[in-house]
């Protein structure tokens, strides 16, 4: 039986690669892997720490902590040293600490082998800042999913809003604008579109258009293998 490919779906924060890649994996019978969730759940950890959070500190917890995913009813869910913590990681603070964790590059080579194991077999969508780059860069079919700074942050405004967190569409904006200075300019797999990638700027598309194109794309490849889930 031929492989599964690897999709990998690179972008900024609130692209709508995590909406999206879900999507496409359903779409595909494909398993998701949110790789940002894993810097995450190792940000939850640190963040939970009493001791000093000092760099050494966290690449010594990076390369003795346990991260687990899997996929349950078609929800993505990551586990720290056996405690889900799916539902505490997706806070602007953990999210702030994640991008400043992962510019480590001791901590990016000890989170590596989590990422590459799960995509080893194909059959996998995976999205992230550096998946068509540097954890996949192999992947058999890429696409950079790009966004106006505004309409990112205005996702993330109502995204938050719905979860009753209190902050204002000013600070969503200044942390993103922060948290992509980090991602761009970090000396360690920076964010960038990858070789071949296909770019798809989602600011003024609706998610069935950008799902649709994508699919077309996944379809129109040569694997057989690949077939969409019947309605």
């Amino acid at each position: 039986m031929e492989r599964k490919p690897i999709i990998t779906i690179d972008g900024p924060a609130g692209a709508g690669k995590s909406t999206i890649g879900k999507l496409i994996a359903a779409r595909f019978s494909f398993f998701y892997l949110d790789t940002g969730a894993i810097y995450r759940a190792l940000a939850y950890k640190v963040e939970n720490l009493n001791d000093e959070k000092s760099e050494e500190t966290i690449i010594d917890i990076s390369g003795r902590t346990v991260i687990t995913v899997k996929n349950d009813n078609g929800m993505f869910r990551v586990s720290v040293d056996g405690n889900d913590v799916t539902e505490f990681i997706r806070s602007e603070k953990i999210g702030a600490l994640a991008s400043g964790i992962s510019k480590i590059p001791a901590v990016r080579k000890n989170l590596l082998p989590v990422q590459q194991r799960i995509g080893s077999a194909g059959g996998v969508v995976a999205e992230g800042r550096d998946m068509g780059t540097v954890v996949f860069p192999d992947a058999e079919i890429k696409f950079y999913l790009d966004a106006s700074l505004q309409e990112r942050a205005k996702r993330r405004y109502k995204e938050l809003l719905a979860k009753n967190e209190k902050i204002s569409l000013k600070e969503i904006t200044e942390d993103m604008i922060a948290r992509d200075r980090q991602d761009i300019e970090r000396e360690t797999a920076p964010l960038t579109i990858p070789e071949n990638a296909i770019v798809i700027d989602s600011t003024d598309k609706t998610i069935e258009e950008i799902v649709i194109t994508m699919s077309n794309v996944i379809q129109h490849h040569n694997y057989t293998q690949i077939t969409t889930k019947r309605d």
